[in-house]
């Protein structure tokens, strides 16, 4: 819940050099993107700026509506609309001789992208597409959803946050029933970007909350009291919506915070959610919470995945969802390793503020290129908009690859 990480290309220009670099969108998208390949800027340079004509971006609006829900690559790969030849394979000189149209994942950009976003928004968001676009292993081979699964039929739509504070997210900065009324019109909100994928509603409520003081046992942590919970829940049953529990451990432990949560966990619409950024483990050993930004390892994940497994079983349960915060690459060490059971579904969600450029950055390094099973993206309605930036739509989301599954606001 930090400002976002910068990415190295990032770091050596301010977002005013980018501009001031760039005599073209899509010649400095090409250096950003990390594709090298002449052909892709030769093909893609006579495009100019990201607005495509009305009416290519209007008909790439409605394809990205009618494939919201299926598989990444459905934009295809990048390809030169003239000659509908992949730029792989396309030839840099007779590109050169000839004019052609932008990629698939400039004129997703165009399609969806408002007009209040700055050129650094533009790049970062057509490099994150095209490294989706690109990585074949999107989609993760999984196993097949079981019966009662959320994902990927569902996408959830979740309100974030503790009542006891206004500070720590949506949940507890309005009162009961406008954010439920707020709740209602977010859900509709991404129910009319993607009628192919309904939405499922979600209340996630911080259970163990990360503290700046020891406390009396020393876990840097304080649990919610239980009747809390159970008012939460109630909330989240008015509205048909999901209950996920988030864990910020402090210095205590996924398996010392997990077995408290059982009795709620039983519950077939009780969720869970683990949160490194205040996980004081691994090489962040010996820190305090907020001190540096934590970290947790597959062992970890793997442990809760592990225990909601046996929760389905025993109880017979559909298949639980598990919230992953991720947005350094450090928070989740060893991702590769975290494995998969169809009685849990894994949600990696890029957790950073900020402007655009940065999220999409982000994404691609945390998210994209590092896949697990199915990603979520965050949204803050305050930290997300402080220097003038429109808090980004749900099409505009829908465009990156993979699309996110998990959608949470804070």
């Amino acid at each position: 819940m930090r400002p976002l990480h910068v990415h190295p290309a990032m770091q050596r220009h301010s977002k005013t050099s980018w501009l001031a670099l760039a005599s073209s969108l899509l010649i400095v998208v090409a250096a950003c993107g990390g594709n090298d390949d002449a052909a892709v800027s030769a093909r893609d340079s006579s495009a100019g700026n990201i607005s495509a004509d009305s009416a290519a971006a209007a008909a790439d609006t409605a394809a990205i509506r009618r494939a919201a829900a299926a598989h990444p690559t459905s934009m295809g790969p990048a390809t030169d609309s003239t000659s509908g030849k992949t730029g792989a394979k396309s030839d840099s000189s007779a590109s050169a001789k000839k004019k052609t149209g932008p990629d698939s994942a400039i004129r997703a950009v165009a399609a969806v992208q408002l007009k209040a976003r700055t050129k650094a928004d533009s790049i970062s968001m057509v490099a994150e597409i095209r490294a989706g676009l690109k990585n074949p292993a999107w989609p993760v081979r999984r196993p097949p959803p079981l019966p009662g699964s959320i994902l990927p039929a569902k996408r959830i739509v979740a309100f974030y946050g503790n009542p006891l504070s206004k500070r720590m997210g949506i949940l507890g900065e309005l009162p009961q029933d406008q954010m439920l009324a707020k709740l209602d019109t977010v859900v509709a909100m991404w129910n009319k970007a993607d009628p192919t994928t309904p939405v499922q509603p979600a209340l996630h409520l911080i259970v163990s909350v990360a503290q700046g003081a020891p406390g009396k046992d020393g876990m840097y942590r304080q649990r919610s009291d239980p009747d809390l919970i159970e008012k939460v829940y109630g909330w989240a049953r008015s509205k048909h919506a999901i209950l996920i529990l988030d864990i910020q451990a402090g210095k205590s432990t996924v398996d010392s915070e997990i077995p408290l949560l059982i009795p709620f966990l039983s519950r077939p619409d009780v969720h869970l959610g683990l949160d490194p950024e205040f996980y004081m483990h691994h090489n962040r050993e010996g820190r305090d919470p907020g001190d540096k930004i934590g970290a947790m390892d597959a062992r970890d994940v793997n442990y809760a995945i592990d225990q909601l497994a046996a929760i389905v079983t025993k109880y017979h349960l559909p298949p639980k969802v598990l919230i992953i915060h991720r947005f350094t690459s450090n928070m989740l060490q060893n991702a590769e390793q975290i494995k998969l059971d169809p009685r849990v579904q894994v949600v990696i969600n890029m957790d950073g503020w900020g402007q655009p450029w940065l999220k999409f950055d982000t994404y691609a390094r945390c998210e994209e290129s590092e896949p697990v099973e199915f990603t979520g993206f965050k949204l803050f309605f305050h930290n997300d908009t402080k220097k003038g930036d429109p808090l980004l739509t749900p099409l505009e989301v829908l465009a990156l690859v993979p699309r996110p599954i998990y959608i949470q606001y804070q």
